[in-house]
């Protein structure tokens, strides 16, 4: 038995184990497809010693791609004029070291020099062209220091026509971020709750809206309409860019910001590389954590079809069209699986793997860029000295129903991409871009407390099983009509899922007297969920652009149209058992040893159960269908001034049909019609210096849960959630000020202020009900935000060349808020800051890179302030989450020719988390430290 127990703690890992050694597998053949063994066509085959140089020609002011610029080989007869988006590709150069030179009417000359191309080689090299009003005259640089301006994250920030920030995926490597979610935390302004849920400027999350490639992401949480960014490896991405303004191209449905992410393009050469990593979280490793048992498949997140609702209980439906017999309930009871209690297991390592391969070769006659990537990762997360509890109002606060304990929670997530371009001619470009990522979650809490409504010491196992996955794919064109016209389109499908099978509860009470404890007979003492949530969408857009004007001071007119259908089914089910004849010593055996048949076999005790559907289940559908157009002005007032305005029409068509589990369908309808304008000038104090004004009005309309008013519960202690179907959009009014400075290349200091005004904002509300904790959402009448950002990047080279490889950076924001209550006498009535606003935001680090970028070390920090999670009704005080620091460690080295290191510390400060309402603590628990080693190759 011994043997055979130590075999099954190691399936999983070696299961984790073989699949690394397929992957690897799999990709032996890319790492052969760089050999001889399969030539290009001969048509496509560079004669010996030359090799191709590619890249883009962008307006140094405003970043965007130029057209028709002659781009030769200096010495030679060899050139091309570049295309779509300003892309360029040069074949057939000679080998060595290759001068370029750059020409277009209206602009400077540009040679750049120092290019070393190997023999049947690719180089990339970008290029920034200056515009001349009066002088023609050529300008030389060196490849060295033109790679420096050319493509940064800061260049994108400082010519973008809104307030953006952006994170490259060499900043994302040089972090100890494994997903999306943890890097885009780096940005200022920007708070992750939960490791998930994005908050800019210190809002909410229903005020932030995530995009992918340009369209819109469904979610896959049944009560938020935000996607959780943890779904989305770090080694998928190309950049993150948040964009804090809104322009009328982009959706209007936010305020605190917009985050698109956008996974990897092809590469100039062919690439390969591979990366793994093994690490251990502090709490976990060494110590007992509560274990769910394993149906199959975990490892993988495709473990829930051995967890459905049992066909005898789903053939009952919600048990008001017929009437069970006891043995439909001893038959319903056998088809549950048998499993409650959670095992104490020793915690194991975190591990992961990845591989990436991309590159442009001939397909077809034709030269197709590709970029692929799938990543792994297996880790343990630990709720450690876990306590949680409620308070009630007895002119201050009581706390009751305190509960202490410990989650375990094991958790995979892996994701694949595969990204296609090529180009039509000189002035066209298709790509399809194809992601898929799944996650999930093991979980297992054993807790234990004193219930004030019982009177009695209880002691609660859960276990949950969550399964993610997000689709995407998108369908891309963009099409250079002339120098002066350009067409963009894409159609994009996506779609998500997010199963939850067979959760379970199993309450057992403690006896005062210290005798065996006995499971409780209640109608929530044994309770199964079952969860399924899908969702659709179609996104379709087009955007028009006509550029007028001369090079020095030219203009641009933008219009755009935008369709897009979404569909969200989500089911919910319910079941309480319970046992009308069962004996105190019947009740004191374990839960699997009360329903492993022995009271149901053979007609023994054919009254034992009632399986019974609670009204905390329910389910909803809902339909959204939402029609954009737009028109946009960018217009250069002077050399130094522009004007960006326009305005956006967003009408939006939402059905949602809540059927409760007892009770018809309730249905709300809310359609809305919104205007939305936008105005803003920027203006070039300097070369190097921007000042930005702008003013908007953006909406958040409700999301589909919180108009759905179906009821649903946790096991015992925990909070009810009802949605409420009178729920109004709710209205804001922007503006922003904000001064730029980028004295060096990757250098910033910037300062902005910022005010919002927000009519009808939805606030997530505690109602302190009697015997039964509520939360609601409620419109408040109007809430107001004023705040001001600092961010600085500097380079330390000019205290002494010893620090040259030293990089310090900061960033922080400074928030008020207020909200106004109204009429709802459902609102406490005090002052306060709006749900979910975080009065400050801060973030820092600095950095070593060394003179070859091979070896790197990054030292990061975050603390958010105390900010409001949940309002409460009169006389509660609303709930707060309490200040804690995040410091976060990471290092990058060289180990043998392609072979390089990492080593990364996580949550080295281990801040207690803790939710606090008045004088009790809400919920408080410790995550662990989290370290981690990783070699990567690239051959």
């Amino acid at each position: 038995m011994n043997v055979l127990h130590s075999s099954c703690r190691l399936l999983p890992t070696l299961r984790r184990a073989a699949l690394a050694v397929v992957a690897l597998g799999l990709a032996a053949p890319l790492v052969a497809a760089q050999g001889p063994a399969t030539p290009p066509s001969a048509a496509q085959q560079p004669a010996a010693g030359t090799g191709r140089i590619v890249g883009r020609v962008v307006d140094a002011t405003t970043g965007a791609g130029l057209t028709d610029v002659g781009v030769q080989v200096v010495g030679t007869t060899i050139g091309t004029m570049s295309g779509l988006d300003g892309r360029f590709t040069i074949l057939k150069v000679p080998a060595g070291t290759v001068t370029l030179q750059a020409r277009r009417i209206g602009y400077q000359a540009k040679t750049i020099t120092g290019l070393m191309l190997a023999p049947n080689g690719a180089l990339e090299q970008n290029i920034a062209l200056s515009s001349a009003a009066v002088s023609l005259a050529s300008v030389v640089v060196t490849a060295e220091s033109e790679r420096g301006t050319v493509s940064e994250a800061l260049d994108q920030q400082r010519n973008a026509a809104g307030i953006i920030t952006s994170i490259t995926s060499e900043q994302i490597a040089k972090s100890p971020d494994s997903d999306a979610a943890q890097a885009v935390q780096r940005v200022s302004g920007v708070t992750v709750q939960d490791g998930k849920y994005v908050f800019v400027r210190g809002l909410g999350e229903r005020y932030t809206t995530t995009s992918l490639n340009g369209a819109r992401l469904p979610s896959p949480e049944p009560e938020r309409k935000v996607v959780p960014l943890d779904l989305f490896p770090s080694g998928m991405l190309q950049s993150i860019t948040t964009s804090k303004t809104f322009t009328p191209d982009q959706p209007g449905d936010f305020s605190g910001a917009q985050v698109n992410i956008r996974t990897k393009e092809f590469p100039a050469t062919r690439q390969i590389a591979f990366s793994t990593t093994l690490g251990m979280n502090t709490a976990a490793v060494g110590h007992d954590l509560p274990s769910a048992p394993n149906a199959g498949m975990e490892w993988l997140g495709l473990a829930s079809g051995d967890r459905g609702i049992p066909g005898r209980v789903a053939a009952f439906g919600n048990f008001d069209s017929a009437v069970p017999t006891s043995g439909d309930f001893a038959s319903m009871v056998s088809g549950f699986r048998n499993a409650w209690t959670p095992s104490l297991q020793g915690g194991t390592p975190n591990g992961s793997m990845s591989v990436t391969v991309g590159g442009s070769d001939p397909l077809f006659g034709r030269p197709v860029g590709y970029a692929g990537s799938f990543t792994y990762s297996y880790g343990q997360e630990v709720r450690a000295n876990e306590v949680r509890a409620y308070a009630e109002p007895t002119g201050g606060t009581r706390e009751i129903d305190r509960f202490e304990g410990t989650t375990g929670r094991s958790t995979v997530l892996w994701g694949g991409m595969l990204n296609l371009s090529t180009m039509l001619g000189n002035n066209s470009r298709l790509s399809l871009n194809n992601t898929y990522s799944r996650s999930a979650d093991n979980e297992a809490r054993r807790e234990r407390g004193m219930s004030e409504n019982l009177g009695q010491e209880l002691q609660v196992d859960r276990m949950r099983y969550v399964e993610r996955s997000i689709f995407s794919s998108q369908l891309a064109g963009e099409h250079q009509l002339d120098d002066r016209h350009k067409l963009d389109w894409a159609v994009t499908g996506s779609g998500v899922t997010r199963l939850e099978p067979d959760r379970s509860e199993f309450v057992r009470v403690l006896p005062a007297d210290g005798g065996a404890s006995y499971w409780l007979d209640g109608p929530e003492a044994a309770v199964r969920t079952f969860g399924d949530l899908s969702e659709q969408s179609i996104n379709g857009s087009a955007d028009y652009s006509w550029s007028f004007g001369s090079p020095e001071r030219s203009h641009t007119a933008k219009f755009g149209a935008l369709m897009r259908y979404t569909s969200r089914d989500a089911v919910n089910n319910v079941y309480s058992i319970r046992a009308n004849n069962l004996s105190v010593a019947d009740r004191q055996l374990g839960a699997e040893q009360i329903f492993d048949g022995r009271f149901t076999a053979g007609g023994s005790n054919p009254n034992s159960f009632l399986v019974t559907p609670l009204n905390q289940g329910g389910s909803y559908d809902a339909s959204d269908l939402l029609g954009a157009g737009y028109a946009m002005l960018e217009y250069s007032l002077t050399d130094r001034l522009q004007l960006v305005g326009g305005a956006r029409l967003e009408v939006s068509d939402v059905k949602v049909n809540a059927q409760p589990t007892v009770g018809a369908v309730q249905s709300s309808t809310p359609q809305f019609t919104d205007v939305l304008p936008s105005l803003a000038l920027n203006y070039k104090l300097t070369g190097d210096q921007n000042l930005r004004v702008s003013a908007s009005q953006t909406l958040a309309r409700p999301e589909y849960r919180e108009l759905a008013p179906v009821q649903f519960r946790d096991v015992i202690g925990a909070e009810n959630v009802i949605g409420n179907a009178s729920l109004n959009r709710t209205l804001i009014q922007n503006a922003d000020v904000r001064w730029e400075w980028y004295p060096e290349a990757g250098e910033l200091l910037s300062v902005a202020l910022f005010a919002k005004r927000f009519q009808d904002p939805i606030e997530r509300v505690f109602l302190s009900t009697s015997g039964t904790r509520l939360v609601t959402f409620l419109n408040a009448e109007e809430g107001r935000n004023v705040g001001i950002e600092l961010e600085a990047r500097k380079n330390l080279g000019f205290l002494g060349a010893p620090l040259a490889p030293l990089t310090v950076f900061a960033n922080g924001t400074l928030m008020h808020s207020e909200i106004t209550i109204g009429d709802d006498a459902r609102l406490a009535k005090e002052e306060r800051a709006m749900v979910g606003q975080a009065p400050y935001v801060v973030n820092a680090g600095v950095t070593y890179a060394s003179e070859s970028g091979r070896a790197s070390a990054t030292l990061l920090f975050n603390q958010v302030g105390r900010r409001i999670v949940t309002a409460s009704e009169a006389p509660l005080p609303v709930t707060y989450e309490e200040p804690r620091g995040v410091l976060d460690l990471s290092l990058r080295f060289p180990i043998w020719q392609q072979l390089s290191g990492k080593f990364d510390a996580r949550n080295l400060l281990d801040s207690e988390y803790l939710q606090t309402q008045g004088t009790v603590t809400r919920e408080s628990y410790h995550a662990g430290r989290v370290f981690q080693f990783g070699l990567s190759w690239q051959p």
